[in-house]
C-alpha cells in the first residue's frame, strides 16, 4: 500500500500533477551518450550517506521504486491507466 501511494505521487510529480516542491526532488536520468535505455523514463537515485537515515526519504525511495517498475507501467499515458497497470503489477508481485 505504501509503494502504491509513493509511486502514484511520483507519477503525478513527473507529469505536473503534484506540487512543484515534489517535482524538484526528482531528476530524470540522462546518460552522457546514446543508450537504448535513454527513453525508458528512469530516474536518478541519489546516494545517501547512511542506510539508516535518508533511505526512506521521498527523494531516494521514489526513484528507486520507479526504476523497478516495468516499462509498460512507467510509460502509461494517463493517470487512470497508470493506476490500473500499477495495481496489476503490485498484485502480481505480491501473489
Amino acid at each position: 500500500r505504501m509503494d502504491y501511494k509513493l509511486l502514484l505521487l511520483t507519477y503525478k510529480a513527473l507529469n505536473g500533477l503534484a506540487p512543484m516542491y515534489l517535482s524538484s526532488l526528482l531528476t530524470r536520468y540522462n546518460p552522457p551518450r546514446f543508450l537504448r535505455s535513454q527513453n525508458s523514463g528512469l530516474l536518478v537515485v541519489p546516494r545517501i550517506a547512511k542506510s539508516t537515515k535518508g533511505g526512506r526519504a521521498f527523494s531516494h525511495l521514489a526513484p528507486k521504486l520507479w526504476n523497478s517498475l516495468p516499462d509498460s507501467v512507467r510509460g502509461s499515458d494517463t493517470l487512470t491507466q497508470f493506476k490500473c497497470r500499477l495495481k496489476t503489477y503490485l498484485f502480481s508481485k505480491a501473489y
